[in-house]
């Protein structure tokens, strides 16, 4: 005990001793201490502190707090698509970036030795990830640091139609090209020739058009023939409004020209749906329902012009509304065989995102018996059809579904179904673009017997 103290005892002093020179050398500036004070030197360089130009109140804080308010901040689709490469390009951040940095085509081809072809516009499984967020759209953010980083936009590029397998393009530049943005993502997306025997290409909607009165579809040919069997998720998918916005992408019957909305070239989507807020509607909430701040302004509508400002009781904007709701009804009445409707009813305005756009509530699907995607499909359709596949049907639903009508399509009707999910999933009833949707639903209205 007495070996440990004196160990500790030594060790102290030098720390003590080493201390007291270290201070000492502190104290002093050379041999003669502290030394006369010279005159200022130059003033250091400013640090960099542009940061709080955009993390302020009035900039990033108040983007985000509207933000809260926006389907792209709380939508569900990113948790459920994570690793999903088709579904990434629009549901995963890192998925759209990669699509837009890389300009992956929206064509479809053989790859390699396949035989069939596949839809090459996907992301890869190691981008396939990453909620909605602020880098989504504006991916040069923290570059320099500064406000410029805000722009350029991921994209403004034209957008080639992934429904058209490319061979349509989307090219809204007004507004410096920034719609264009919104398009990439919010455009419906292609049918294939999917069933067994089929190569998997897009479908070809023009003989859709030139040949209406042939069969689409029929439970009593061969699979070679029926291009693609019918089920109750046989859609557009549900961003179809780029489309219709654009005018473009619809299966247009008849022979006349398809006449554009102003909207269609002198409007962009952030002059609507980012325009000053009101309520829980504009900036990056993206909502427009009920704002008409983008509307009425001196270079659209305005005191003086015939239809006055825009107002959800303006007569022009209920008129149009009505118009296009009516023809929606119409097409639905004539999609019936035997009496039974094609398109799929659904009473529940939780689930049915387009409930009040139609007297009867369709939500765009077919209805076709479906227990595992659609369980209360029998609560509002009274009769059903009977599904062609059975995949995942316990005994008792088999014995269900062969107890109902089959469902047979022409090649009017598959594109009657089409252009009516295109007119009511773009979810404005025609403002987007009024005078396309009308000749849009008209022509197919015509086309009905």
């Amino acid at each position: 005990m007495t070996r440990n103290f004196l160990q500790m005892f030594f060790k102290g002093a030098l720390i003590i001793s080493a201390a007291s020179m270290i201070l000492a050398g502190c104290a002093k500036d050379g041999n003669d201490g502290i030394g006369l004070v010279g005159p200022a030197g130059a003033n250091g360089k400013d640090a960099i502190v542009t940061c709080k130009l955009c993390h302020n109140p009035s900039v990033v804080d108040s983007v985000a707090t509207q933000f809260q308010l926006s389907k792209h901040e709380f939508g569900e689709a990113a948790d459920g698509e994570a690793g999903n490469t088709a579904c990434a390009p629009c549901h995963e951040q890192e998925g759209f970036k990669y699509v837009c940095n890389m300009n992956i085509p929206a064509t479809f081809a053989k790859v390699g030795t396949d035989t069939t072809y596949t839809n090459l516009y996907m992301t890869t499984a190691t981008t396939a990830y990453g909620k909605l967020g602020c880098f989504t759209c504006h991916s040069s953010l923290h570059t320099s640091y500064g406000y410029a980083d805000f722009t350029p936009l991921t994209t403004v590029a034209p957008v080639p139609m992934t429904m058209w397998a490319g061979a349509k393009t989307i090219n809204l530049t007004q507004d410096g090209g920034k719609s264009n943005l919104c398009v990439k993502c919010h455009q419906p997306r292609p049918f294939t020739k999917s069933n067994t025997g089929q190569d998997k290409n897009v479908l070809n909607y023009a003989q859709l058009v030139s040949l209406p009165n042939d069969t689409f579809y029929s439970p009593t040919r061969s699979n070679i023939l029926n291009v693609l069997k019918p089920s109750y998720r046989t859609h557009t998918h549900y961003g179809t409004v780029g489309a219709i916005f654009a005018g473009k992408g619809g299966v247009e019957f008849g022979t006349q020209p398809y006449p554009q909305s102003i909207h269609s070239t002198a409007a962009s989507c952030q002059n609507c749906h980012m325009a000053p807020m009101t309520g829980a509607a504009g900036g990056h909430s993206f909502k427009a329902k009920g704002n008409f701040n983008g509307c009425n302004n001196a270079t659209c509508h305005k005191v003086g012009q015939s239809s006055g400002l825009m107002s959800a009781s303006n007569a022009d904007f209920v008129s149009d509304q009505s118009g296009i709701k009516a023809l929606l009804t119409a097409i639905a009445s004539k999609l019936k065989i035997n009496g039974v409707e094609i398109l799929n009813r659904n009473g529940d305005a939780t689930t049915n995102l387009w409930y009040s756009l139609t007297a009867n509530h369709y939500d765009g699907y077919l209805n076709i018996y479906d227990p595992v995607n659609n369980p209360t499909g029998s609560t509002y359709n009274t009769t059903m059809f009977k599904n062609p596949s059975t995949t995942g049907f316990t005994a008792a639903q088999i014995t269900t579904n062969n107890s109902l009508p089959a469902i047979s399509l022409t090649n009017a009707q598959m594109g009657a179904i089409i252009n009516f999910q295109l007119c009511l999933r773009e979810y404005s009833l025609g403002v987007h673009n009024y005078k396309y949707t009308n000749a849009l639903l008209t022509n197919t209205l015509a086309i009905l017997p």
